[in-house]
């Protein structure tokens, strides 16, 4: 950690804040108040910023600063589609790699299922949203392009974001363990075309769920 640029730092700190919703959607980034808060100079501070911008995490407003993104359904269904797109394009490589890769990343996908059973008994949501999202960030690292995994960062940021900041509580929890198991066990087994249509139907559902929830609450309101 020590030998990364504090710029980079700065802005895994920022993120972290964020998507754990410390720092509110809409809510504006005061440079000043931010430097003091983190004791550091302002040029590491502003490549932050312009990182997270460029992340689409941050929006920054001709004349009016830095904000966080507010995430709309319509953007919920563009982030959800994408990791789509990615996850599958991962997988089919993944399968097409050698078997020792496809047993690596098998076993820290064991370990990752393993430890969100256990959250998911405490009811520990900010835990399960960031295992969610360790697994499905392991299975595209597990291919071993450096490029999709910096891509697949972000959109797990975003949906972390869109998880804990429309107070989802994950209304499927008695599913979630089992979806991921499921993804688990079809790659394990090789079965290409299983597994592309188990990471299809649990985007599919993810998505229901966040807008459904979010509709519900305009209601309520």
């Amino acid at each position: 950690m020590e030998g990364r640029p504090t710029s980079q730092l700065i802005a895994d700190h920022l993120r972290e804040q964020i998507v754990l919703g410390h720092i509110r959607p809409g809510q504006q980034i005061k440079e000043s108040r931010l430097a003091s808060q983190l004791n550091r100079s302002r040029g590491p501070l502003r490549e932050a910023l312009q990182r997270l911008c460029q992340e689409g995490i941050l929006i920054s407003r001709r004349n009016r600063g830095v904000f966080v993104t507010e995430i709309t359904t319509h953007d919920l269904k563009e982030i959800y589609e994408v990791r789509e797109s990615l996850e599958s394009a991962a997988a089919s490589r993944l399968l097409a790699g050698s078997p020792k890769q496809i047993q690596d990343t098998c076993e820290v996908l064991k370990e990752i299922v393993a430890d969100l059973e256990e959250q998911v008994t405490a009811s520990k949501w900010q835990t399960i949203a960031r295992l969610d999202m360790q697994f499905h960030s392991s299975l595209v690292a597990g291919m071993g392009n450096s490029r999709f995994i910096r891509i697949y960062e972000t959109l797990a940021a975003e949906s972390r974001m869109c998880i804990l900041n429309l107070e989802v509580s994950y209304p499927r929890v008695d599913d979630l363990v089992k979806e991921h198991q499921n993804i688990l066990d079809l790659l394990e087994a090789g079965d290409r075309n299983g597994l592309l249509k188990s990471i299809k139907r649990h985007m599919q559902k993810a998505v229901e769920d966040l807008t459904a929830t979010e509709q519900d609450k305009r209601i309520i309101a």
